[in-house]
């Protein structure tokens, strides 16, 4: 997206922020009517606080931070004709293992810079516009970032929900523990490859007076299966005038 196609609002906003920011920052594609940017993780911090301090963009609000799982992101697991391949129907390859490293070329389309991203979208009340930063966690098996709690303080539920759904370890936060989930809870159960039945199960046991957690019994199986018909049922000439 070139800064001459933005609204003149927007366009002065990108103006502004990319020569605070310099190089440290790239434009992404506008989303939802707000601009977008991916900053290197060893660049967060310095970016946060400019645009949280500088007068003309002056961010004072977090109203929200996420993690991302680019797993496979892009990639499509049912191979039929003309189904969608997108949606709650997609699970085929769900015990194949796919590397975290991989020269495949299907691996390169698919998968973005990294793994793991965090998102943080960004508020300015005094000037009422909005940014969206977003940066990768540059290592994928053990995702750590800085935490920005120092900067918003908003930022720390927020950043425990990502480190309890997402595994994703915030560097400097002052109380990094799970949110959501039970204690003992094991695995981050919005990461991509975490299975959709979970890793146990739980019920209370009158015997015992308590809850007890035991292996889960019940099977893995694909949702909604999709199914290519090309037998004579479907020709347009045995079609029912009267239904079309």
């Amino acid at each position: 997206m070139r800064t001459d196609e933005l609204k003149p609002r927007l366009q002065a906003l990108a103006e502004t922020v990319e020569t605070k920011l310099g190089g440290k920052v790239e434009r992404e594609p506008l989303n939802a009517g707000q601009l977008a940017y991916r900053v290197d993780a060893e660049n967060l911090l310095e970016c946060c606080r400019t645009l949280r301090d500088d007068a003309a963009v002056k961010c004072e609000m977090l109203i929200d931070l996420c993690g991302v799982d680019y797993l496979v992101y892009g990639r499509d697991e049912w191979q039929t004709e003309s189904a969608t391949g997108t949606g709650f129907s997609r699970g085929v390859l769900r015990d194949q293992e796919i590397p975290l490293e991989s020269d495949d070329h299907d691996e390169v389309l698919y998968r973005p810079q990294r793994r793991f991203a965090v998102v943080y979208q960004l508020l300015s009340l005094k000037h009422n516009h909005r940014i969206r930063l977003k940066t990768y966690c540059p290592d994928d098996r053990q995702p750590l970032i800085d935490s920005v709690t120092e900067i918003w303080n908003s930022a720390d539920w927020y950043e425990r929900e990502a480190f309890d759904l997402y595994g994703i370890l915030f560097r400097g936060h002052p109380d990094l523990r799970r949110l959501l989930t039970d204690y003992g809870f094991i695995g981050h159960p919005f990461r991509k490859d975490f299975p959709l039945i979970g890793q146990v199960e739980m019920r209370y046991d009158p015997e015992r007076g308590r809850v007890v957690y035991e292996p889960v019994s019940i099977e893995p199986r694909t949702l909604v299966p999709k199914v290519i018909r090309d037998d004579h049922r479907y020709e347009p000439d045995l079609k029912d005038p009267s239904n079309a």
